[in-house]
């Protein structure tokens, strides 16, 4: 039997929340809302993150533009996909929302803009 603690972030509360493992039987305490409880049993059997970063821009008014990932993609992931994140490089201009890395390593997760980046 393994337990972990962790303090939620599916919501504003923030519990401390105590996930026991035994077997295939996972039991979440300390929870106020379902979302806890999700968030708990998805922490300890596969974790996921938002990437956020950065990527070099090519003739842009600003030498990088911020990025992030269209979804959670597997934590495991998260050091292969800042590799190639580290290699890319875009010509400006750019606008929100425009994605600058399809299915990085075939996560099912786009590399997206969160800013506009003008030519300089």
């Amino acid at each position: 039997m393994e337990t972990h603690k962790f303090i939620c972030i599916g919501c504003p509360m923030g519990c401390d929340l105590t996930v026991t493992v035994d077997g295939d039987n996972i039991s979440v305490t300390g929870n106020t809302c379902k979302r806890g409880e999700d968030y708990a049993k998805k922490e300890v059997t596969r974790p996921m993150r938002v990437l956020t970063s950065s990527v070099k821009v090519d003739g842009g008014e600003y030498p990088v533009v911020s990025v992030r990932t269209n979804c959670d993609i597997d934590k495991d992931k998260l050091f292969e996909c800042m590799k190639v994140i580290k290699d890319t490089t875009v010509k400006a201009p750019i606008k929100i929302g425009d994605v600058l890395i399809k299915n990085i390593l075939n996560t099912s997760a786009d590399i997206i803009a969160t800013k506009d980046v003008d030519k300089a």
